[in-house]
């Protein structure tokens, strides 16, 4: 295969070139196309992709220059009347054209029984949602426990919650659906980070929970690890504590609002969080049931 684009006649069978066209990236034209001209490596071969093919016109100026090249037209395009545009600019002006997507979709069509949306570039969307995903999930990880504060500001939601109070998994949980999470404990006798409050407290949320559920969770913990339930940390004094000191903080902090997670699923406190997190941020729900 060259980068040349030097005219082809018919006769000519060691070269020839084929236009890509798709209303997406391309790539699958591309892919498929590649398989299929391993079995013609004695050819010298130019590929021509045309992305974002979404308009008659645009499929004129590429069948156009397919034709001045003595091209074939190789397509992927969802819509049927594009379709159609393609195969009939294709036919009057003698060139071959291959619809790799459409009998696929037709097949499809009869075999769910319903009509394909017919919705360009859906795939470049999908893959989109794909790689903020995993974007959202090394963010939340690198950013659990309070771990690194400097970009902080980059955070969808800000969980802070003494320990044990589900911070990290509603974080990970939320990664999944791609928020960006931090999380910070609070521990009795030690400041906040400053950068807590430089960032937008409408994205901060704060945790808390019932103290005896908290003492048989830390103490499960603790058996769990062969470590002796009967420290401070779990006795129900030093809890007591700790959620008075938690509930204190968040009263003097009125504008982060407090979720109790006590014996309650990590899918409900998740929704419910997003839900006020976007409304106060004035963004559409990204997460979806």
């Amino acid at each position: 295969m060259t980068d040349g684009s030097e005219p082809i006649t018919a006769a000519t069978r060691d070269r020839g070139t084929i236009y890509l066209l798709s209303d997406g990236t391309g790539e699958t034209a591309a892919t498929m196309t590649r398989a299929a001209l391993v079995q013609y490596d004695q050819i010298d071969i130019n590929l021509v992709r045309y992305k974002n093919v979404r308009t008659e016109a645009q499929v004129e100026g590429a069948i156009n220059e397919a034709f001045a090249q003595g091209g074939i037209i190789v397509h992927t395009v969802v819509s049927p009347s594009m379709r159609a545009k393609i195969m009939e600019l294709a036919t009057s002006k003698g060139l071959l054209s291959v619809d790799l997507l459409g009998p696929l979709l037709n097949a499809l069509d009869r075999y769910f029984g319903v009509h394909s949306d017919g919705q360009a570039g859906l795939l470049r969307t999908v893959d989109d949602r794909y790689f903020k995903r995993i974007e959202a999930i090394e963010y939340t990880v690198k950013h659990d426990d309070g771990k690194t504060l400097h970009d902080l500001d980059q955070a969808d939601i800000i969980l802070v919650g003494i320990s044990r109070t589900s911070k990290t998994p509603l974080s990970i949980f939320l990664s999944h659906k791609g928020w960006k999470v931090a999380n910070i404990p609070l521990v009795m006798e030690s400041p906040l980070p400053e950068e807590l409050f430089k960032v937008d407290q409408r994205k901060v949320v704060g945790l808390i929970i019932d103290a005896d559920s908290l003492s048989r969770i830390r103490r499960n913990r603790l058996e769990k690890f062969g470590t002796d339930p009967g420290g401070e940390y779990a006795s129900s004094s030093y809890i007591l504590k700790e959620i008075e000191f938690a509930q204190d903080l968040y009263r003097k902090n009125k504008r982060w609002p407090v979720f109790n997670v006590t014996e309650r699923a990590l899918e409900e406190t998740a929704a419910e969080i997003t839900r006020i997190v976007s409304s106060r941020m004035g963004l559409p729900d990204k997460y979806l049931f």
